[in-house]
């Protein structure tokens, strides 16, 4: 077995190596091996590889290696489909270059004001990371200007061609310099999407690393299920094996809606996902989920792109696709840094066809269970460990995690270990409070308020308080 490539085998100088090994970066991932000479030269690149497989540094080391701190324009664009990759992808790219002083990187998409980007904006950045949409409404208003970029990056462009986005990634790159890097990034690349994205591209460097999962870290089971059986099945599934946060993928936005109501109606607290929910319902939806007030997240992949979830005990597919690497993205979503996870799908009879697919691309049989072997137990439904508290300040009023720690481990008594996540937005803040303290913690920091039991006083300020049902 060959051992994984060391960053130090690249022409990067010593403090971008230095940093690079203090972030963890050790050995390259299979990807980064395979496209980061090719980068690094300035050739345009055609990547395939899944989320998970080290892709942003793959690119950001490049794309950052370009930039001239002292030259303020934006020198590097990266195009993502959702807001929330843009902003994992920011906080990575910032984390990378920790090494070159004043670099600035702004995040720049929907859901969001205008005013405080413009405002960003006129103080200059180096790369700008952004969704399709938001950066042509910059454009527009001509406020953002790429005829300086050295470096496009187009992350996940098979989602963001699903997602419709085709039309302003066109005129994106033709208001950048024709003498540019192109970088693309895609977990599937099928013939339409590459003539669509060829003229975008300069002879470029292909590379694939199979969509492949290490099956010692994931476990995974089919089970065949009658066609009027599939509710019924999920819920069993869910009883059986008891995971604390389960991503469930349907291939409809209707499929989604129905499984989370029937979850919730038998006590599960699940929500539903899809593309036409307004920003701040998404947003909402997602701090839930990934602060473990909501044990089931039913989503469609659209939807589910970009997600920033660590820790997913199990992937259920209600669902088989009718694409196996999409299939095998879904459930490369568990079972991540060295821990273990469980992929159960589901497939009615005119489904055995998409499994056989799957079958032939892993090169190996699928493994098939049983539905009657599940033992359903306490039929007693375990709630979600955490609840959530919105309180209605956030960035705006100058509120920081801090501050509602310190509220909720002096004046609400709490110990640190009964707060969860944080997620300060815009105008509001998300709070994960352990479940059998919750009550209490807001009856504490609402104890006496003048303006009413709904208000807590952080920072010496009074915010209205509320908890968010799911």
């Amino acid at each position: 077995m060959t051992q994984p490539a060391a960053f130090s085998t690249l022409p990067l100088d010593r403090a971008f190596l230095d940093n690079l090994d203090s972030l963890g970066y050790k050995a390259m991932t299979d990807i980064q091996a395979a496209s980061l000479p090719s980068v690094l030269e300035g050739r345009d690149l055609i990547a395939q590889a899944k989320t998970g497989s080290g892709k942003t540094a793959a690119f950001g080391i490049g794309l950052l290696n370009r930039i001239k701190p002292a030259w303020f324009a934006v020198q590097g664009l990266v195009l993502c489909p959702t807001r929330e990759l843009a902003d994992q992808v920011a906080n990575e790219l910032r984390r990378l270059a920790r090494s070159q002083p004043n670099v600035k990187i702004l995040t720049l998409t929907g859901g969001v004001a205008m005013r405080p980007q413009i405002a960003s904006l006129e103080h200059g950045a180096h790369i700008v990371v952004g969704t399709p949409g938001r950066i042509r409404d910059h454009l527009f208003r001509q406020t953002l200007r790429l005829d300086n970029v050295q470096t496009l990056v187009l992350d996940e462009a098979d989602r963001m061609t699903d997602m419709g986005f085709y039309d302003d990634i066109a005129q994106i790159a033709q208001d950048c310099p024709r003498q540019r890097q192109t970088l693309l990034f895609s977990a599937t690349y099928p013939d339409d999407i590459r003539q669509a994205t060829a003229p975008f591209l300069r002879d470029p460097v292909e590379v694939k690393v199979e969509a492949q999962h290490d099956n010692t870290r994931i476990d995974q089971r089919f089970y065949e299920i009658g066609f009027d059986e599939r509710d019924e099945a999920v819920v069993r599934l869910l009883k059986h094996f008891r995971p604390v946060s389960a991503l469930a993928f349907c291939n409809t936005k209707v499929r989604c809606r129905e499984v989370a109501e029937n979850l919730r109606a038998q006590g599960i607290s699940a929500l539903a996902l899809y593309g036409e929910l307004e920003q701040r319902e998404r947003d909402e939806i997602l701090v839930l989920f990934a602060n473990r007030s909501c044990s089931v997240l039913v989503a469609t992949d659209v939807a589910a792109r970009g997600l920033d979830i660590s820790s997913l005990d199990a992937v259920i597919n209600v669902d088989i696709s009718k694409d196996t690497e999409v299939h095998i993205h879904r459930i490369g979503r568990t079972g991540r840094a060295g821990g273990t996870g469980l992929a159960l799908s589901l497939a009615a009879p005119n489904e055995k066809k998409w499994v056989k697919l799957i079958e032939e691309y892993q090169n190996a049989p699928v493994e098939w269970h049983d539905l009657k072997e599940l033992d359903e137990g306490d039929p007693h439904v375990e709630p979600a460990p955490m609840v959530t508290i919105c309180i209605m300040g956030g960035k705006r009023h100058k509120l920081r995690p801090g501050d509602v720690l310190g509220a909720l481990t002096g004046d609400a008594g709490l110990t640190k270990e009964q707060v969860g996540k944080i997620n300060v937005m815009e105008f509001a803040t998300y709070v994960a409070i352990d479940r059998h303290v919750a009550d209490q913690a807001f009856a504490r920091l609402a104890k006496g308020n003048p303006m009413g039991p709904d208000f807590g006083a952080i920072k010496g300020r009074n915010f209205k308080m509320k908890f968010v049902e799911v």
